[in-house]
């Protein structure tokens, strides 16, 4: 063979070799493409991606069902962070000052502003409490705060 015709061919050798490649390449990805995962990968990957931790918020201890939970439970639970703190202009557990006209309006007065919810805080302080749970809450807090409320006690 002469050098004009070896390279008359060469196109024609590299237009094969690249045939073979991309025929070899799709049978590989076809096999891929009808795969599925293990049972065991799936596993594996739901492991992988679990949460860390979870979060629950409960009272410390034993459960204490709903209707029984004390003032203090329920302020420790829903009422604290704010009546703490004196966010959002809540009142602070303690100064007599803040909860002196307030403490005027008596139980009942302080039981509906807390069941309908005043300024920033939400109906029943965003507690799942019922009335007498609230009740028992708001007492505990009053008392702390000057006053001298009788807790309620239930129906």
């Amino acid at each position: 063979m002469t050098q004009e015709s070896k390279e008359s061919f060469r196109p024609f050798v590299m237009l094969i070799g690249g045939m073979v490649v991309l025929i070899a390449f799709a049978v590989m990805m076809a096999g891929l493409i009808g795969a599925k995962p293990k049972v065991e990968d799936e596993e594996a990957v739901n492991n992988r991606i679990a949460p860390v931790a979870k979060v629950e918020l409960a009272a410390a201890g034993a459960e204490v069902a709903a209707g029984d939970r004390s003032g203090e439970q329920i302020y420790q639970s829903a009422c604290m962070a704010c009546h703490e703190t004196g966010a959002a202009g809540a009142p602070k557990t303690g100064d007599k000052a803040a909860w002196g006209p307030r403490l005027g309006q008596g139980l009942a007065g302080l039981l509906k502003s807390a069941t309908n919810g005043k300024n920033a805080m939400p109906p029943k302080g965003g507690s799942d409490a019922n009335e007498i749970e609230l009740a028992r809450a708001i007492v505990f807090m009053a008392n702390k705060s000057g006053g001298s409320l009788k807790e309620p006690v239930a129906k």
